[in-house]
């Protein structure tokens, strides 16, 4: 834990990355959301 606490705000490169992982798996996740919304059957 303490390692993740010092990657994230000891340095701003190690922030940056981890912005840039979250905002990955954020997008990520929510196209996968939307494409399961698009092909589930309508419902009326």
């Amino acid at each position: 834990m303490a390692f993740w606490l010092d990657l994230m705000f000891g340095n701003p490169i190690g922030l940056m990355s981890m912005i840039v992982i979250f905002s990955t798996i954020g997008i990520v996740s929510y196209i996968t959301w939307m494409f399961i919304q698009k092909s589930a059957p309508p419902k009326s």
